[in-house]
């Protein structure tokens, strides 16, 4: 990256020489370019499938089936936006979703 040696600011490329924005200054002779790219081939992303376990927080809510007391927890716009959002509630027992409109 080049700079400006009168202003300060990053050189542009403006047709065959490199140019301030600012204060119009044009670079003399030919600018060296590189580009470098670095992969890291080292970075790893872990995936969670539903048979794997839940990633919602768990809170006290009692099952409507099996009575269970814990249940996983989240909340989703279902209406406009001026209206409150849904909130879903599964038990951890069995699984059972319930929804819950305030």
């Amino acid at each position: 990256m080049e700079f400006c040696p009168k202003c300060g600011a990053i050189l542009m490329m403006k047709k065959t020489k490199f140019g301030c924005p600012r204060c119009k200054y044009m670079a003399s002779g030919k600018v060296k370019m590189e580009i470098k790219e670095e992969i890291n081939e080292g970075t790893q992303v872990a995936v969670v499938n539903e048979k794997q376990g839940e990633v919602y927080p768990i809170t006290e809510y009692k099952c409507r089936k099996c009575k269970n007391n814990k249940a996983y927890f989240w909340t989703r716009q279902m209406r406009s936006g001026d209206e409150a959002e849904s909130k879903f509630y599964k038990c951890t027992k069995c699984k059972n979703v319930n929804r819950v409109d305030d």
